[in-house]
């Protein structure tokens, strides 16, 4: 488990991201993750279709996380 420079401990969620075609829809999804509060990093892989993000451990981020990368017009679900 990774902490932040505050020392709260952050958590790894990879979700799958539908819909991205190219280079600018992974910039799309990482701006949009970013801009959320307790996100700590994100990682998108274009290839694999997939966006790793290091967050704070809310139980409600993962809603979160999902709504925000709909809102920037793509689908995501949990991987499993």
């Amino acid at each position: 488990m990774m902490t932040t420079p505050d020392g709260p401990p952050a958590v790894e969620t990879t979700l799958a991201v539908a819909g991205m075609s190219c280079h600018s829809c992974v910039s799309h999804v990482s701006s949009a993750l970013l801009d959320l509060d307790g996100v700590v990093s994100v990682q998108v892989d274009l290839s694999r279709g997939l966006a790793r993000v290091r967050h704070l451990g809310d139980a409600a981020m993962l809603d979160g996380l999902i709504e925000a990368i709909a809102d920037a017009g793509y689908e995501a679900s949990p991987t499993t």
